[in-house]
């Protein structure tokens, strides 16, 4: 059996005397879309962030490929192949779109040597997720789905083996949900990108997922396929019902497997 990607053993994270995540483990294997969700609070977000080193884990130990990174800085551990997206796309307004994904792959990933390298992974990263790479296009030509797409192209840009998907879907129509939905599929399948995607809207995930985690309280409730997750007492109990009967429609279709 291979090496995980990532294995994450009883992590723990404080904030003085509130416990935000307790005790949680998993593992994800390379090629997998794993699924991570919860209701607001239940600690997401913070795994998120000591999985990409914006915070120090409390107790506990995340290990990259077999290596402890667990309390490494945030560029080390995107050098080392972890990108991550963020709920709230940030992105540089006096640059361009193409400048945008430019800086972020020339910082982020380890081995970018050259302008001309760092270019021509911002264009495939651009290409990847349907943005132009055309010089001189304003960050204020896109919308909504558009910024969304600019932060995964600005993720991508760092040549990540493991990508940390926050929320790719805040904000987006149907038809926009869809479309981010099949493009997370095709970065696993055409990129070769492990994925681990933090999400509120079940329906769409369930569809995409190998797997799902949930979240409640800062701790793991339930774990496993998406039909068995989506008919966990526990999990429709979290999320009041409404939320977990699209869950289990759309894990049983299996239409995005």
């Amino acid at each position: 059996m291979s090496e995980p990607i990532i294995a994450v053993e009883s992590l723990v994270k404080r904030f003085g005397g509130f416990t935000a995540v307790n005790n949680v483990s998993f593992k994800v294997d390379e090629g997998e879309i794993v699924g991570l969700i919860g209701p607001n609070g239940s600690g997401k977000s913070t795994i998120f962030n000591m999985l990409s080193g914006a915070l120090k884990p409390t107790e506990g130990s995340v290990k990259f490929k077999g290596a402890e990174i667990g309390g490494k800085l945030p560029n080390k551990i995107c050098h080392l192949g972890i990108g991550r997206t963020f709920q709230i796309p940030r992105p540089i307004h006096r640059l361009s779109i193409l400048e945008n994904v430019v800086v972020a792959g020339y910082f982020g990933q380890d081995g970018i040597g050259s302008r001309e390298q760092a270019f021509d992974a911002a264009k495939t990263s651009l290409e990847m997720v349907g943005l132009p790479t055309d010089h001189g296009v304003a960050i204020s030509t896109l919308g909504a789905a558009g910024l969304k797409k600019l932060e995964l192209a600005r993720a991508l840009a760092t040549g990540p083996k493991l990508l940390l998907a926050d929320e790719s879907l805040g904000g987006l129509d149907n038809s926009e949900m869809d479309q981010a939905a099949d493009m997370l599929k095709r970065i696993r399948s055409e990129m070769g990108i492990t994925i681990i995607w933090v999400e509120h809207i079940m329906g769409v995930l369930m569809r995409v997922v190998d797997r799902v985690m949930v979240l409640d309280h800062g701790e793991k409730i339930s774990e496993g396929l998406p039909t068995e997750v989506a008919h966990d007492p526990k999990v429709i109990e979290v999320y009041l019902g409404s939320d977990s009967e699209d869950a289990q429609a759309s894990a049983e279709s299996g239409s995005g497997n």
